[in-house]
Formats: structure tokens, C-alpha cells, sequence
């Protein structure tokens, strides 16, 4: 690819990270090298699990265990900010990868586990080809002038807010 862009599929709606797995497999599909992380995820999903045993797929760690954030103790909050400025580290290391997924990484951000400026910096500065897709609800306006798509998820009906759980296959 000559030109890479930056990708933000946020929003308070379902679908953001469906999105990016599914441009995941487009890629994959298409030969390219494609890098996937997720930041406040554990790994176990079902997306994970079909992607990894894709050729040219990489799954970078997963942060174990991983509670939601408003659980988290202290010393939970920051042994993920340091996991996550590791992972972000590994990701950078991995110039030749054509697409990167950040899922949650605007989470992440939000939270405070990830510095800002680190993600930034990473936009900034990697290969001129490299596409990538931050997922997440509430990217700041940096984030948001750092991206060539955004594409704003609203919820406008979702069966969670009737009491239901989230289902094997459909939400994870």
C-alpha cells in the first residue's frame, strides 16, 4: 500500500470492533500482513480465535484477566498501564505489518492505562504505509484530527439495555 490512513470506528454503538476485524480479514485475504492487538480484552474472543489461524496474521499479547476498568485496584491499574506502553512498544517494533488493529486502544486512553501522546507518537512516526484502526467510545479531538476515516457508532437500540447479556458469537 502507498498511502496508510488512520482509521476511528467509535461511538457508544455496537460494531466498532466487528468493523475492524472485519477489515482484519479483508487484508488477510488480500496477502497482507495484518497486526492485531486489544487493549482491555483478554484474547478470548471469537474473532481472535478465527484471525489467529489466518496466514499473515498476528496476535500481539493479551493483558490476562483483564477487569473491567472501574473494578480495577490500583496496582491492577498499573501493571495494565505498564503491559499496554510494552504492547504499544511491540506494535511499533513491527514495522512490516501493511494493518494494525488497535482495538480499545481509545479506551485505553481514556482510562488513562495509555499515554496519549505514546499513541500519538506511534501515528506519527510509523512506516508510510502502515494502516490503522483505533477502536473505542470517546477519541479526543487530537485523535480524531490524527485520523483519515472516522466512522461514529450510535446506539439507537441494543437488547443490553432490556437486561440481556451479551451472547457467545454476537458481542464476543
Amino acid at each position: 500500500m502507498e498511502t496508510g490512513c488512520v482509521h476511528l470506528y467509535c461511538g457508544d454503538g455496537k460494531g466498532k470492533t466487528t468493523a475492524a476485524m472485519g477489515l482484519a480479514l479483508r487484508a488477510a485475504g488480500q496477502g497482507l500482513a495484518v497486526g492485531i492487538a486489544q487493549f482491555l480484552k483478554d484474547g478470548s474472543s471469537g474473532e481472535c480465535r478465527a484471525l489467529a489461524g489466518l496466514a499473515g496474521v498476528t496476535l500481539f499479547p493479551f493483558l490476562p484477566e483483564v477487569p473491567f476498568t472501574f473494578a480495577m485496584t490500583p496496582e491492577q491499574r498499573g501493571e495494565a498501564a505498564r503491559f499496554y506502553a510494552e504492547l504499544l512498544g511491540l506494535i511499533e517494533q513491527r514495522r512490516e505489518l501493511d494493518l494494525v488493529v488497535l482495538d480499545e486502544v481509545l479506551d485505553a486512553v481514556g482510562t488513562g492505562l495509555l499515554e496519549e501522546t505514546a499513541l500519538l507518537s506511534y501515528l506519527r512516526n510509523r512506516p508510510e504505509g502502515q494502516e490503522v484502526v483505533l477502536t473505542g467510545r470517546n477519541p479526543s479531538v487530537r485523535l480524531r484530527d490524527a485520523a483519515e476515516y472516522i466512522t461514529d457508532m450510535r446506539a439507537v437500540k441494543h437488547p443490553y439495555a432490556s437486561g440481556q447479556s451479551a451472547r457467545r458469537g454476537v458481542e464476543w
